[in-house]
């Protein structure tokens, strides 16, 4: 028996059907494109979007590396031969930097670049913008990836119009807060135990005050102790004041705070060194002491003088934050300093302190001073970026350690929520006996103190 080819099933299907077909599929895809990015934006990105993006980026590499001055023109004597044998053939194309495949990331996509003999890190890095416009997408960072190589990430959106609240999970790793988003779409995270002490800079309704109360809120659900030092009286720390173990409200109750936590801080080093042990994570579970983090907020308000006796206590502070400053990462104690400026006419002591913490967050800030102070030392290049957060942006900062700096922005705590949590956690707050009758000026034998700890316990 013969069968015809026209009795093939799906032979029947014309040119024109898969034409009509694939016509209705990009059309719905078109109209359902929006909906599908809003609920589904990696999906959306890595099917439709990356595709684009990609074409784009090959397509455009050649004439926009010529275009930013980053292609190499042949020897002139190869020019002049191809002259001569070829008839009139045109000259050879112009170098340009090779690239590595173009790979795609939860938001974006990175590549890396191999530089020309001759070329710096830097001619690409102010090419970057001119990259952003030729690809469409809204930001390209460059870095050096090593020796010889640089590395483009393009992030195709801004994840810091809307950043989303991370999930709170049951277990959390100690000294370990997420506290917003990085302009890659990472999260953005703040690990005390990696990186111990920050600066916070940043100018009225910056962004300062909702990272902090970002970072407070998360540590208030860990097994760790709070201290605030809020000389303007109390008003931003106050809201955690049951999760708090100590708050101090002006300079004077200040200065005997860090000089308890000083004092404290030598007696750890001494449990260390009968133990054997380098500092305290090298103690048993059982035998280390709680981490305690110190929160300074407005830190112009501890150095600003105006009378010999000011002075006096401003140099006390200053102290005392450098050496917990110097020795709080192996003893368990962990400084986040913050305030509106940060310069050296507030005192010798800010600038000694500065080089202590390692970490440096700067929001918007109202004199290019203060973002020198805090990202200059360590990546000048981000400064620029540091001064380009418009009022607008509220939230938005620029975050450098010494792993390198990004763009991010943190989640929005509100007051109210800030004292819920404060209620909710207030049954881990340690008692520090180093610390008591510290600020209150009641002595730590006084049965008043044993019996407000009982009432926190229960």
């Amino acid at each position: 028996m013969i069968v015809s080819a026209s009795a093939t099933p799906g032979a029947d299907v014309t040119p024109s059907a898969v034409l009509l077909v694939a016509a209705a599929l990009a059309s719905g895809l078109l109209l359902a494109g929006p909906a599908l990015r809003h609920r589904f934006p990696v999906a959306w990105w890595f099917c439709l979007g990356f595709p684009v993006v990609w074409l784009r980026v090959v397509r455009t590499w050649r004439p926009l590396m010529a275009g930013c001055g980053l292609a190499v023109s042949r020897k002139a004597a190869l020019t002049v031969v191809s002259g001569l044998i070829g008839n009139g053939a045109p000259p050879p194309l112009p170098r340009v930097p090779r690239r590595g495949p173009v790979l795609p990331t939860g938001g974006g996509f990175s590549l890396l670049v191999r530089l020309l003999p001759g070329q710096v890190p830097e001619d690409f890095v102010k090419a970057a913008p001119a990259m952003a416009h030729d690809w469409e997408v809204h930001a390209v960072r460059v870095t050096t990836w090593r020796p010889g190589v640089v590395r483009i990430v393009a992030s195709a959106a801004d994840p810091l119009k809307k950043p989303r609240l991370p999930r709170q999970r049951g277990s959390t790793e100690l000294l370990r807060v997420t506290v917003g988003v990085l302009e890659t779409g990472a999260q953005w995270v703040i690990d005390l135990r990696r990186v111990p002490h920050w600066l916070i800079v940043g100018a009225t309704r910056s962004g300062k005050s909702t990272l902090i109360n970002a970072l407070v809120a998360g540590l208030a659900r860990q097994p760790v102790a709070l201290v605030g030092i809020d000389c303007k009286g109390g008003m931003e720390l106050s809201l955690y004041g049951p999760r708090l173990s100590a708050l101090a409200t002006d300079r004077a109750q200040a200065v005997k705070l860090l000089g308890a936590l000083v004092d404290l801080t030598l007696d750890r080093m001494t449990v260390c060194r009968d133990a054997h042990v380098r500092n305290v994570w090298g103690l048993l579970e059982e035998e280390r002491p709680v981490p305690v983090v110190v929160i300074v907020d407005e830190i112009a308000e501890l150095f600003l003088v105006a009378s010999r006796g000011e002075k006096d206590e401003a140099q006390a502070a200053a102290t005392a934050l450098i050496r917990l400053a110097q020795l709080g990462a192996a003893l368990g104690v962990f400084l986040v300093v913050a305030g509106q400026r940060v310069g050296s006419d507030l005192g010798p002591g800010v600038t000694a302190l500065r080089a202590q913490l390692g970490g440096r967050i700067c929001h918007r800030v109202a004199d290019p001073g203060t973002a020198e102070m805090a990202l200059g030392d360590l990546h000048p290049d981000a400064l620029h970026a540091a001064q380009s957060i418009s009022p607008e942006q509220a939230g938005t900062a620029v975050l450098a350690s010494s792993d390198g700096w990004d763009r991010a922005r943190s989640h929005l705590v509100t007051e109210a929520q800030a004292e819920e949590v404060a209620a909710e956690y207030a049954h881990l707050t340690p008692c520090l006996p180093e610390l008591v009758g510290v600020v209150s000026g009641v002595e730590p034998d006084d049965p008043d103190i044993h019996i407000e700890r009982l009432d926190r316990e229960q």
